[in-house]
């Protein structure tokens, strides 16, 4: 079972997942862009019984262009996301993929809202894509 250890930028709020990814997906939503501060987000989801949640968080709810809510979590200290939470898939939790700072991290396999993509980014090969 792969263990892996997602966390804030000051180590303060951490996320142990104990499974492998249910889906890696990046998202190229105008909210997501300005949540990260990149051209998009990338984020994992995780069965909820497989992660454990350490330190303290602050929570901020956002809903989406279709009525959902998302909230996320970040470090009251350094401001880093580490994990969100969705309505309608209570069963799990999100996780972005740069906060485990693993570059073996499996690559995306879905890809959403592509038509706010900046035209110079590339998915890779054989993902699947949704606008």
């Amino acid at each position: 079972m792969p263990y892996r250890i997602a966390s804030c930028s000051c180590g303060q709020l951490r996320a142990e997942v104990a499974s492998q990814p249910l889906r890696v997906s990046v998202c190229h939503c105008l909210a997501c862009q300005r949540r990260t501060g990149s051209v998009f987000g990338a984020q994992a989801r995780f069965p909820r019984q497989a992660v454990t949640v350490s330190g303290d968080s602050t929570a901020f709810a956002r809903v989406g262009d279709g009525g959902s809510r998302a909230v996320f979590h970040f470090c009251p200290r350094c401001g880093a996301t580490v994990y969100y939470t969705m309505d309608g898939a209570d069963d799990t939790v999100a996780i972005p993929v740069g906060a485990f700072a693993d570059p073996g991290f499996p690559a995306p396999t879905f890809s959403v809202y592509e038509e706010r993509m900046h035209r110079w980014v590339q998915m890779p090969d054989g993902i699947e894509h949704m606008a």
